[in-house]
């Protein structure tokens, strides 16, 4: 398994649109590069060794520039290194926990996105105060019943229909650190039981 070639660049943005600042991209995938052809068991002692997660892939997050990457090209990339990083994590915990342990911790993840997700509508998250922006609740509840679904009953639901969901905002809206931390954590479990 490898990643793709860093070294070739992403299109640009043209005109006054505004895209992800090279130099920042290019050093994070060289670093994404650097840690995935390192062996993390073989350097735990070596601290000039960055260490990448999957998790930490999902969070990153550039500057905009005119004339910098196109998001889009940028965040598919990402996306498929998120993918490769996921899959190597899961086949070192199961290598060194076994198949039950990794299950296990997969499963108790489940259980508590699945215990948040089946609150009642509208009560599922935090909202934020009287005079703040928060992701439209209609939206977030009717995408929290889509992954109770895939959670309960197995209904599809795959690692990029979770990433591509964009929330509009309303007053007094749901919390976006929480609805983002319980998306983070279902990207975590599509990945943990393989299917992406």
């Amino acid at each position: 398994m490898t990643l793709e070639d860093s070294s070739v660049p992403f299109p640009v943005v043209t005109g006054r649109q505004r895209g992800y600042d090279p130099e920042t991209v290019d050093a994070f995938l060289a670093s994404a590069r650097a840690a995935f052809e390192t062996d993390p068991e073989v350097d735990a002692a070596d601290t000039s060794t960055t260490v990448l997660t999957a998790a930490d892939i999902r969070r990153a997050g550039f500057p905009l520039i005119r004339r910098g990457y196109q998001i889009d090209a940028v965040d598919a990339a990402l996306g498929r290194i998120e993918d490769a990083f996921a899959v190597r994590e899961r086949e070192r915990a199961l290598s060194r926990a076994g198949a039950r342990a990794w299950v296990g911790s997969s499963r108790k993840l489940g259980q508590e996105v699945l215990d948040r997700l089946t609150r009642p509508t509208g009560k599922r998250f935090r909202r934020v105060g009287l005079l703040r922006y928060g992701y439209r609740i209609d939206e977030v509840d009717l995408v929290a019943d889509r992954i109770a679904g895939y959670l309960e009953n197995g209904d599809e639901l795959t690692v990029d229909q979770v990433r591509s969901v964009a929330f509009r905002m309303q007053r007094r809206g749901y919390s976006e650190a929480q609805v983002d931390a319980v998306l983070d954590a279902v990207v975590e479990v599509i990945h943990a039981v393989g299917r992406s």
